[in-house]
């Protein structure tokens, strides 16, 4: 009995002196964790004497660092350039989908660098901008003034559109000019690619759609408008206010609609890919699909669009392209 009580004595002896070392390692541990804690506190209230005296830390800005924003920016930040999506679809034409987003034809021109605005491509997909204006590729020695001159434009809404911060605009790069317009002829490119067949051109198929007198004829001219050269795509026919004109050949009407340009137009499609085109009428007389010959009115002569008194200005395309009217017209 006296052995066994021996060994449990020395036992327990060695327990107490276990469980004090593990005690004294916890109680080492949890303060080493501690001092490790309070070293990587970032700003104790302790040292810094409390949160009044606590130092405010402040990210750098625009404005720290002298690239604040022009004032007159931060008041038109709606001025913004943006863009949305159109698909071109069967019997579209330019004017139309102008006036469907409430721009001018000089918009959807430049912004989509179209270059005959009479055949466009079914399922061509247009950038429409949520503002007027023409793009512009700065050329060497330009300025931002100089530029907003030439285009009568506001420089504020030059740099707002383009998200500029300062003057300086750098060569080859295209800048959007808001509320700008280019002239129409210079814009629209129609001439014909190609000489076409001489047996083409030279067939007398067309009736005169009115009679009058020509006071434009095809080709390059000075704009009335502009005074500068540029490229006219059909012929001018003035005759008095209110007379009648009729279609020049048989065909459908394919459009019937109004064109910054051209004012009241109606376009009639023919066969063998040719279509006509009669512009500045003061009223339209048929509809969009219906089938016309040389006895129908199609309108009456007018002063709509860019005119400059009662004309008809008739233009005759072959496969998209305009060619003069003089070589068909018999």
């Amino acid at each position: 009995m006296l052995v066994v009580f021996r060994k449990f004595a020395v036992t327990s002896a060695n327990l107490k002196v276990i469980a004090a070392f593990l005690v004294l390692l916890l109680t080492f541990f949890l303060l080493t964790r501690q001092e490790k804690e309070i070293a990587y506190e970032p700003f104790p209230e302790e040292s810094m004497g409390g949160r009044e005296n606590a130092v405010t830390v402040e990210l750098a800005s625009l404005e720290t660092e002298g690239l604040s924003e022009p004032e007159e920016l931060s008041h038109t930040r709606s001025g913004i350039l943006l863009f949305s999506s159109y698909t071109v679809q069967q019997g579209d034409i330019v004017g139309e989908i102008a006036n469907r987003f409430g721009l001018s034809i000089s918009t959807i021109v430049s912004v989509n660098d179209i270059r005959n605005t009479r055949a466009l491509p079914v399922g061509r997909t247009l950038r429409i901008p949520n503002q007027d204006g023409v793009f512009y590729v700065v050329r060497r020695g330009d300025t931002l003034g100089g530029i907003a001159e030439k285009h009568r434009a506001d420089i504020t809404e030059i740099k707002a559109a383009n998200e500029l911060f300062s003057d300086r605009v750098n060569p080859n790069t295209s800048l959007f000019i808001p509320g700008a317009t280019a002239p129409w002829e210079e814009r629209v490119v129609v001439a014909v690619a190609a000489p076409r067949p001489a047996v083409i051109v030279s067939q007398r198929i067309f009736d005169w759609p009115i009679t009058g007198r020509i006071t434009s004829g095809y080709g390059n001219r000075r704009s009335p408008f502009t005074r500068g050269w540029s490229f006219h795509d059909g012929l001018d026919i003035a005759a008095p206010y209110g007379s009648p004109i009729r279609a020049a050949m048989a065909g459908r009407v394919e459009s019937v609609g109004y064109d910054n340009v051209y004012g009241n137009f109606v376009i009639v499609r023919h066969s063998n890919g040719y279509k006509t085109l009669y512009g500045h009428m003061s009223s339209h007389n048929t509809r969009g699909g219906a089938y016309v010959d040389l006895d129908t009115v199609i309108g009456f002569v007018g002063n709509t669009g860019q005119s400059t008194g009662p004309h008809l200005h008739f233009t005759v395309y072959l496969d998209g392209s305009s060619i003069n009217p003089r070589t068909v017209l018999k």
